[in-house]
């Protein structure tokens, strides 16, 4: 009778011949099943790519069972999305270069050059960007995506914000699509398009909004100055996509590429599309942006604020200033209208000013000469004063 083996805990008993050729055959059975899983599956591909082949075998194609998931779907149609986005904005992007004379350190006049990003919005050459890139230099020159240079003039600068418009000297030209920004939801898919590095013509990124309402201390080359009701996202704005458009998967532009954070990662913050339009009708209507103006520096109050401050509200806007920045501007309807340091604006119009619906985001939607009613807490009690809107240029 044939010695009984077990398997694994015994196959140190048989002669190294045999145990060679065990290997070897187990070797060859697991080979085969693997070219035969191979060639079933190029098999299957096959058919499945090949009516006239499923149809001579009689074979129909429901019968092979080959399903994209649902997930893969969406993938496929996010996909799409991005890619057809990109393609629509990106003939209207612009590369903005600046360059301007200045001393080195051995007095020697040397050209120091800018980069930035820009985007057509008429066909006879307007474009928006963000103020700091317009005034990086005394020169500035646009590059399109068609590989042609014009020279650029600035035409209006927001007194309020980080935008300004240029012209160029065209016709003809490509025009992005603008969107509408106040009905952006948080999770909403976003496209970054600008000028990487300053040399890495319309370059694309991917993300979402993350956040809506931002406010932040913005600057760069000694200047600072605060953005209110920003878009926050996590698709990647480097150094160079400033005044790029940020844009839906409708391919529409709905805001612009401004900041980052430099002590995060992929945090970028972008000003909202609906913001630029009204700078821009007001510079075709009137020749210049003008702004409603209030005339206050504020902080917006939150739990945290009001706990640090010793606050008894926990919302508004809390006017503090400082010996350079005063709370109240001097002559501004604020100051004709009584406010004062320390005071909270709570509301204007009956709206409640919060973090998500900040003291800017309510007065830009205000024209210059319009009363509005504010609710403010002074001295542990509420009072109510009007005032008329005053204007930037």
């Amino acid at each position: 009778m044939p010695k009984k083996i077990n398997y694994l805990d015994d196959a140190k008993k048989f002669p190294k011949k045999l145990r060679r050729g065990g290997i070897f055959v187990v070797f060859f059975l697991i080979l085969s099943f693997l070219m035969g899983l191979v060639g079933g599956t190029g098999a299957i591909l096959l058919l499945s790519s090949n009516s006239k082949l499923q149809n001579a075998l009689g074979i129909k194609a429901s019968s092979l069972n080959i399903a994209t998931t649902k997930t893969e779907k969406l993938r496929l149609e996010e996909s799409s999305a991005i890619i057809d986005s990109s393609k629509k904005v990106t003939p209207a992007v612009v590369s903005i270069t600046t360059s301007q004379n200045v001393l080195d350190f051995f007095g020697r006049t040397i050209e120091e050059q800018g980069g930035g990003t820009g985007f057509i919005v008429t066909n006879d050459g307007l474009i928006m960007t963000n103020k700091h890139v317009a005034e990086a230099g005394t020169s500035l020159s646009v590059l399109t995506a068609d590989g042609k240079t014009y020279q650029a003039k600035v035409v209006a600068k927001d007194p309020t914000n980080d935008l300004a418009i240029l012209k160029i000297d065209a016709s003809g030209l490509p025009v992005v699509d603008l969107g509408d920004s106040d009905n952006l939801q948080i999770g909403q898919w976003v496209i970054a398009v600008g000028n990487a590095l300053g040399q890495l013509q319309n370059t694309v990124t991917v993300g979402v909004i993350s956040a809506r309402e931002r406010q932040l201390m913005a600057g760069g080359g000694g200047t600072e100055e605060q953005l209110n009701n920003l878009l926050q996202t996590d698709a990647a704005i480097n150094a160079g996509n400033s005044g790029g458009p940020l844009v839906n998967l409708a391919g529409q532009v709905i805001g612009i590429n401004t900041a980052m954070a430099s002590n995060a990662q992929s945090i970028g913050f972008a000003i909202p599309i609906n913001q630029a339009k009204q700078a821009l009708d007001s510079y075709q209507k009137k020749g210049k942006i003008i702004k409603p103006f209030l005339g206050v520096r504020y902080a917006t109050v939150n739990k945290e604020i009001a706990q640090s401050h010793n606050l008894s509200v926990d919302y508004g806007a809390l006017l503090i200033g400082d010996q350079t920045q005063p709370a109240v501007v001097s002559g501004s309807p604020a100051a004709e209208a009584g406010l004062q340091n320390g005071d909270i604006i709570l509301e204007i119009n009956g709206e409640k000013i919060s973090e998500n619906h900040p003291l800017a985001g309510i007065i830009s939607d205000h024209q210059p000469g319009d009363e509005i009613e504010l609710k403010i807490f002074r001295d542990n009690k509420e009072k109510t004063l009007k005032l008329k809107l005053g204007s930037t240029e």
